[in-house]
């Protein structure tokens, strides 16, 4: 029998280890079980990455430093606001984000292009969602950060038509694309389509998966994301960037923060929750 090709093998798996636990040990000790390096920073120990003082971020990086784990990216929530809020304050925030960026030991900022009322037309708030992003991409090249936007649900980039029309303006050395799997299909959006989109773009992949018609967030490769051939058509492309394990499998601490409406999972073993999908994960890679 023909062994199974791997794929996607020089790309560095990293995570969002705050689905492990909300501690910032328990979190570590799983990763160096499962022998994962990288992490994309969005909690611990019960805060959030924003409201991370530069000392409090300091000390973070030693600990995972002493470790062996780095931060893949800054999991910021900088874009996830309505878009009649105060944006003043949110630069304000975004600035913040930076600083720790800097701290971190990394230059990718996840963000978000801002969340709009619903059953509104999104095309009456382009104006407003496009002067907010030059200032925000403005400030990204100023400090020499990357902005890496990532496709949720009910904001202005959810579907890949609107993420197409934000990269066609502002993409560059400072604004990206991350991919969702999961996002797209809960929003209706064939991810095969959307690939085609937004290939040119793509800087960072966000692994989970979900099921047409329900939004069920699925293990990859079991729902409707079309992980496994979107998997094989990067590695044609040459990706070499980070996967970006996201199990949304089981409850944790910070869920409801994430989304408007979030639903409970109804699983509270999150560290095996979170093992099943990096075994999922790995299975799709070979």
């Amino acid at each position: 029998m023909e062994k199974k090709r791997r794929i996607l093998r020089s790309c560095p798996i990293s995570c969002f280890a705050d689905e492990i636990g909300p501690g910032m040990d328990t979190q570590i000790a799983l990763l160096k079980e499962l022998g994962i390096s990288w992490i994309e920073f969005r909690s611990g120990d019960g805060i959030g990455v924003a409201d991370y003082g530069t000392e409090r971020a300091r000390a973070l990086k030693e600990k995972l430093e002493q470790n062996g784990i780095q931060i893949s990216a800054v999991g910021s929530p900088i874009g996830k606001i309505g878009i009649g809020d105060d944006f003043g304050s949110h630069m304000e925030r975004l600035n913040h984000v930076i600083d720790l960026a800097e701290i971190f030991g990394t230059s990718n900022i996840r963000m978000f292009s801002f969340y709009l009322p619903q059953d509104q037309d999104p095309a009456k708030f382009r104006d407003t969602v496009f002067f907010r992003m030059e200032q925000m991409v403005e400030l990204a090249r100023r400090r020499n950060v990357i902005l890496l936007h990532e496709n949720e649900k009910e904001i202005y980039g959810d579907a890949a038509d609107r993420c197409l029309d934000l990269m066609r303006r502002f993409y560059g050395e400072n604004f990206r694309c991350t991919f969702d799997f999961a996002n797209f299909v809960q929003c209706g959006q064939d991810t095969l389509e959307a690939y085609e989109m937004l290939r040119p773009y793509i800087a960072y992949v966000h692994v989970k998966d979900a099921v047409n018609g329900t939004g069920e967030v699925r293990p990859a490769g079991e729902g409707d994301g079309h992980l496994a051939q979107i998997f094989d058509a990067l590695e044609q492309d040459g990706y070499s960037g980070f996967l970006s394990l996201e199990p949304h499998l089981a409850d944790f601490a910070g869920l409801a923060a994430l989304e408007r409406a979030a639903s409970r999972r109804g699983r509270t073993d999150q560290e095996a929750a979170f093992c099943q999908a990096y075994a999922a994960l790995e299975k799709l890679l070979g």
